[in-house]
């Protein structure tokens, strides 16, 4: 990699038209491993809008420069260098003929055009394109391109592009092509091919206007048997952006290929996505049911962008979210409609929950730190760096926010005048906001903040009862309170808040909600306040009696809401509320503020003591069997460790490790019976099923074995979690029960029963890439003990025969795992885990760029734990920030360094 000590810094400020455009691109793939050929014909013309430039500047990165043609005569005046190409006085219109030189056998990177398991892929976004042929490589440069492949048959049988397919077949030599034709205009990051020996599940639907249309899944041979769950989500997606918002697959066939090296999760290339295998492959035995999930979840992201995203895509870097916020939105709502509907809301909250903490636990964190950005950014030095939580998951709650205002109806209309006005168009998020504002007929000038400033929004909220006059004010306050240096600056002014509320009486039940000079109440039992200014108060009229408020509910905006409920009130929300988002919430308020208190104890060695309430709210929510499953098991999950040591002045993993530990034996301990009346009444006997329904039922099953695990004689735990391994049929069931058995290891100083079901695992899926994944992370996100710190597993299992650096998914696996997942190990005391850090990222800097940045925010966080802690990771930063050399990596560090 080059070293780039002086990064550039490119601003959003700056952003100008480009000076040339691209019409139509031809390109010609003599594909060889080592050395592949690309013949590249553009037509180019001056772009009316912009300021006239005489030479013509692409982008180019680890090419080798062979001869350049305009026009159909040899240009002299074309000079590569490090970064691209320069013409020297071009004409205005002209036809352009490169030719170049890549390797893809060496390129680790997993960006542009490499090798992964003997087949050709592509990854062009964000800036990837520009290492397979010279080019315009940004997103507001549009053409239709032809491409045309030319491979070994028998080395590369399978030849696919964009597009649809126009003509194959056989050349001398052996070897064949297939040429490929995308009919719609794209910028280069959606390019795509695959060469190899692949096989594809193949389907037929018709579109909603009667079209039919051919959809593939490519794997390789040995993964046909896990595809259908892949194809049933693609028809699934596809029929449901039909019916919510009217948008047909537009090309006649659509494909997805699996590839096992992969930065990313999958990728929207127009008509050809292509997936990392772990949202693509899954069958019982194999894959679990977040699998499942997760699967459905990004085949359905992949195939939205087809229309937001592709029909419809950026102007610039800095516009991101415009596709990917509003597109995360669209997969969250299908995965929702596919749990239940457009009216289960019990079902409906269950993914609303599981939104919010990612959200909560990753996004906030995100914005307390020093790459806190807005949601549109102003400024960055490498682009990769900008795929953040941020961009997604608060961009898709600043999406959400607009259905919350409009409803269901009102966002569809202004998706259909975003369609109307910018299809085939490179846009902006101002551009998609004010589709929204003009469709339904307002004034939303004052919504652009939320994509312009950084930082959590806090909203304090004080509440008066008139009980003369049946009169209830709600006072609001928005700010940002204490946040980071880097999200404070970008601070202008108040948001417009969508902030939804109820009220509910002393028998539990919502009361009438009329606020002041309205005529009569409202039909509904969540009123949807509009706050606008920094400090606004609304007043309920005839409240007959004091109420509770409910307040955010559903999470109508990604806000912390600050309100001194006490236990006894949070006790009587977790019970009775009516909106399940809000009975979550007030059952994690209550483990979260108990949590808080004992790690404070354990700081300072006093002894733990859990009040019995507490554990009389979780029995209640346990035994409550008018609650379903999928509900209870997320509300008696307590909140993740990581998220508990944000929320501490000063963090402390080892203290708040201990505080959950202990709250976690006494639920045990004290509904054992509970907990085994549970475990046995929600076992799924018979054949798999991977519905909602019975993933609720294995979800709370296998939540209660991992509460036993944690008795202070967990036996009867081993026992079970034994003959659960021993006789599962499906990985569900099986890595959950050798997660309890680990666990129950833990704590009494090793077992055999755990030794003997990992190395049984192991045997068992040693040919299964995917399973093994889960093999490492299992092992390095145990609890471990002082007698055997997981460091040690970790490092051992680094010179495993399955451990591959070079490959993502097995980074991620261990290396990902114990550094972002396990931090009561991680940040122990004697800086072992800073150490194992800083060499993994200085390993993965020189082979991976992105995935080395990735690692490196596990400590941009660095200044908010103890001194101890906080010198062993400032070393480990200083050491890293002297030694990388990419862009990717430099940029987070320094920003972490300050």
């Amino acid at each position: 990699m080059a070293d780039t000590a002086t990064p550039n810094v490119i601003r959003r400020a700056d952003y100008a038209p480009p000076a040339f455009l691209i019409d139509t691109v031809a390109l010609e793939f003599d594909l060889v491993p080592q050395r592949t050929v690309v013949r590249n014909t553009m037509r180019v013309r001056r772009n009316p809008d912009a300021s006239h430039a005489s030479n013509f500047e692409l982008m180019g990165e680890q090419l080798e420069f062979v001869s350049a043609t305009i026009d159909g005569a040899p240009f002299a005046h074309a000079h590569a260098h490090e970064h691209g190409l320069t013409l020297d006085n071009v004409p205005d219109n002209f036809e352009l003929t490169l030719t170049s030189i890549c390797n893809p056998a060496e390129n680790t990177t997993l960006s542009g055009l490499y090798v992964s398991g003997g087949n050709f892929f592509t990854q062009c976004e964000a800036e990837g394109f520009r290492r397979i042929t010279y080019f315009l490589d940004r997103p507001d440069v549009m053409a239709t391109f032809t491409v045309t492949l030319r491979a070994s048959k028998a080395d590369y049988p399978v030849l696919l592009s964009n597009g649809n397919l126009l003509e194959e077949g056989d050349l001398p030599d052996g070897r064949h092509f297939a040429r490929w034709e995308d009919p719609f205009r794209k910028p280069s990051y959606l390019f795509a091919l695959v060469a190899g020996k692949l096989v594809a599940l193949e389907e037929c639907v018709k579109s909603g206007s009667g079209k039919e249309k051919l959809l593939q899944v490519w794997v390789e041979p040995h993964d046909l048997d896990k595809t259908r769950h892949a194809m049933d989500s693609l028809i699934n997606s596809i029929r449901w952006d039909e019916s919510r918002f009217g948008l047909e697959l537009d090309l006649d066939r659509f494909m997805i290929v699996a590839v096992s090296d992969f930065n990313m999760g999958a990728m929207e290339n127009k008509g050809l996505n292509i997936f990392n295998t772990k949202y693509v492959l899954a069958n019982p035995e194999t894959a679990t049911d977040t699998d499942f999930a997760n699967i459905e979840a990004v085949v359905g992201h992949e195939y939205f962008h087809n229309w937001t995203g592709n029909r419809v895509t950026c102007r610039d870097w800095f516009q991101l979210s415009l596709k990917e916020g509003l597109t995360v939105f669209r997969d969250q709502e299908f995965s929702a409609d596919m749990a239940g509907g457009a009216t289960d809301e019990a079902a409906r909250a269950t993914k609303r929950i599981e939104d919010v903490r990612v959200l909560r636990q990753m996004q906030f964190a995100e914005d307390a730190g020093p790459m806190a950005h807005p949601v549109r950014p102003e400024s960055y030095v490498e682009i990769n760096n900008f795929y953040t939580m941020t961009v997604y998951e608060k961009g898709s709650e600043v999406v959400r926010m607009y259905q919350t205002l409009f409803g269901r109806d009102g966002f569809r209309k202004g998706m259909d005048l975003y369609f109307k006005r910018h299809d085939g168009q490179a846009v902006t998020c101002d551009d998609f906001r004010h589709a929204l504002a003009d469709a339904n007929g307002r004034d939303l000038a004052q919504f652009e903040r939320w994509y312009s400033q950084a930082g959590t929004p806090r909203v304090s909220v004080r509440t008066k009862y008139d009980a003369a006059q049946q009169r209830y004010s709600v006072t609001l306050t928005q700010g940002y309170g204490d946040t980071a240096p880097a999200a404070r600056e970008t601070q202008k002014g108040p948001l417009l808040i969508p902030f939804a509320i109820g009220l509910i009486g002393k028998d539990g039940h919502d009361l009438p909600l009329q606020l002041e000079g309205e005529a009569r109440a409202s039909d509904s039992t969540t009123r949807v306040l509009e706050f606008t200014q920094t400090e606004q108060t609304f007043t309920f009229v005839n409240v007959a009696q004091e109420p509770l408020p409910s307040l955010l509910r559903n999470f109508s905006a990604p806000v912390i809401v600050e309100y001194d409920y006490s236990a006894d009130q949070l006790a009587f929300l977790l019970a009775h509320d009516s909106d399940p988002f809000n009975r979550w919430e007030a059952g994690q308020r209550l483990a979260t503020r108990e949590l808080l208190t004992l790690a404070g104890r354990a700081t300072t060695g006093v002894p733990l003591q859990l009040d019995d309430s507490v554990v009389a709210a979780f029995a209640r929510v346990l035994t409550d069997e008018t609650l379903s499953p999928s509900f209870r098991e997320l509300a008696l999950m307590l909140p993740s460790e990581a998220y508990l040591a944000e929320q501490m002045a000063e963090s402390n993993p080892a203290a708040v490790h201990a505080a959950r530990q202990f709250v976690r034996k006494r639920l045990a301990n004290a509904l054992r019976k509970d907990w085994l009346a549970v475990y046995e009444k929600h076992r799924t006997p018979g054949a798999y099923e991977a519905t909602p329904e019975a993933s609720g039922h294995r979800a709370l099953k296998n939540l209660a074995l991992s509460y036993l695990a944690e008795l202070d004689d967990p036996a009867e735990a081993v026992r079970l979690a034994s003959a659960q391994y021993d006789a599962a049929n499906n990985m569900t069931d099986r890595s959950a029960a050798l997660s309890a058995l680990l666990n129950a290891s833990a704590a009494n100083g090793g077992s055999v029963e755990a030794q003997q079901a990992l190395d049984d695992f192991y045997r068992r899926f040693e040919k299964e890439p995917l399973v093994i994944d889960k093999w490492f992370a299992l092992q390095a996100t145990q609890r471990g003990s002082a007698q055997r710190p997981v460091i040690e597993i970790v490092r051992k299992l680094m010179a495993h025969p399955a451990f591959n650096l070079k490959n993502p998914n097995r980074a991620r696996s261990l290396i990902f795992s114990f550094c972002a997942a396990n931090p009561a190990q991680f940040h122990a005391e004697d800086g072992s885990g800073y150490a194992f850090w800083a060499e993994q990222v200085i390993a993965l800097d020189a082979i991976n760029p992105q995935v080395a940045a990735r690692l490196a925010r596990s400590l941009e966080l660095w200044r908010r734990f103890t001194p101890t802690l906080r010198d062993g990771m400032r070393a480990a930063l200083e050491k890293v920030a002297s030694q990388v050399k990419s862009r990717d990596v430099r940029e987070i560090v320094e920003k972490a360094l300050g």
